[in-house]
């Protein structure tokens, strides 16, 4: 998603991409809901917390995220919002309860120390400053909408993606209305535009939104927010590979930092399976 933001940030505005990507990916997610025939029924203390999400995550998050990779470029992007795993512990023990997990609060650890080390030197210019404070903004309301998303007890994953997403496009609308020149100003017929938008808002908004809230409902949001941390590597190397960003030893350095961080989640913690074994007794 980095990469194509980059791509396209140019010929669309970052609050009109967002608006459009809500939109293309409302189209998939309300007609997979009808062929999957998913049942709507009404409870009003989830929907409250569904609302929250669509402020928080769908909206503010995205927003700044695309205002700040803009600003900044695709590997900074994807690297400082791999600092989410360490908000979402932080939320997870603030408003889940979940146990200060020793070997995660290592593991987030060394990461964010990889993320120094691909990043550190970058952060230079007043525009690279704000796309950078805009990231990390977008970094701490995905975390607290991640673990808004483990409290909705009654609504599934796709139900939770829907609401939240048509929260986000009633939120944006007046924004939209406010400058129609720029969303009219929009080349539609331009290839790289369709296809991006198309792939921005069918791959990674509608169909990784609901894998991640699903996701999220049989893992502890602790253990959820470490398989961020593969972000950062991809992005970069996408960055590399498509947009001809230059890849560094601190990136190469940072990277088995990230990777090792992965790793010691994986070896020494256990917690994933108690969770998915309870989610499994629960199902």
């Amino acid at each position: 998603m980095f990469v194509v933001v980059k791509i396209v940030v140019d010929e669309v505005h970052p609050i009109q991409l967002v608006w459009l990507e809500y939109l293309i990916s409302l189209v998939f997610l309300i007609g997979y809901s009808v062929i999957k025939g998913e049942k709507w029924h009404i409870n009003w203390p989830d929907l409250k917390l569904i609302f929250w999400i669509g402020i928080i995550g769908n909206t503010i998050s995205l927003v700044a995220q695309e205002m700040g990779t803009g600003l900044s470029n695709a590997q900074t992007g994807s690297v400082i919002t791999s600092t989410i795993p360490a908000f979402m512990i932080i939320f997870g023990w603030l408003i889940l309860k979940e146990r200060l997990d020793k070997v995660k609060i290592f593991s987030v650890i060394i990461a964010i120390l990889g993320v120094v080390m691909i990043v550190g030197l970058k952060m230079t210019g007043s525009n690279v400053v704000m796309g950078v404070m805009l990231l990390v903004l977008t970094a701490i309301t995905w975390a607290l909408m991640s673990v808004l998303v483990k409290k909705v007890k009654t609504y599934s994953s796709l139900q939770i993606t829907i609401m939240s997403t048509v929260v986000a496009v009633v939120t944006l609308t007046p924004f939209i209305l406010s400058d129609t020149a720029s969303l009219t100003s929009i080349n539609f017929l331009d290839p790289k535009v369709i296809f991006s938008l198309l792939y921005i808002g069918a791959v990674s908004t509608a169909v990784a939104y609901v894998m991640w809230n699903k996701g999220l409902k049989v893992i502890s949001a602790s253990s959820s927010g470490l398989f961020y941390l593969i972000q950062p590597i991809v992005g970069s190397f996408l960055g590399w590979l498509l947009l001809g960003e230059q890849i560094s030893v601190g990136f190469i350095i940072g990277s088995a930092m990230i990777l090792a961080s992965v790793w010691i989640s994986v070896k020494f913690d256990d917690s994933d399976e108690e969770a998915l074994a309870s989610a499994g007794s629960l199902n």
